[in-house]
């Protein structure tokens, strides 16, 4: 339609078209045109927003995997510390000591807290 509207109104090829007729036509002309973009322009739109809307989704998403990650980092040093602890060997002298459970434990808590205050100071948590 804007094509035969254009072709009517501004080249002019047609001399049936003379006076008034040609600024209605070409009235009919703009609102074609402005039928035409109006879609365009809320297709951008929509678009614009669905890319806010996935990179919010992204944003939230990488906030969650580092929670994940600090909680998997603190739990490393603890399940190395458990499995050598775990092994039956009768050569470690700290399974001898009077105070050998509790220091084992202390020394875990000691991990975690210093890696809390670690990621606090990174505000990561």
């Amino acid at each position: 339609m804007r094509d035969v509207f254009y072709q009517l109104t501004l080249r002019g090829d047609y001399d049936i078209f003379e006076g008034e007729s040609t600024v209605y036509l070409r009235d009919v002309y703009d609102h074609n045109t402005q039928l035409i973009e109006m879609p365009e322009a809320s297709r951008d739109m929509v678009v614009s927003m669905m890319d806010v809307h996935l990179s919010f989704q992204s944003n939230r998403m990488n906030q969650q995997m580092r929670v994940l990650t600090v909680i998997t980092i603190m739990f490393m040093p603890l399940t190395v510390l458990t499995g050598i602890y775990g092994m039956n060997f009768d050569n470690m002298p700290e399974l001898h000591w009077h105070y050998g459970y509790y220091a084992m434990l202390g020394l875990m808590a000691a991990i975690i807290i210093g890696l809390l205050i670690f990621f606090f100071r990174k505000k990561w948590l």
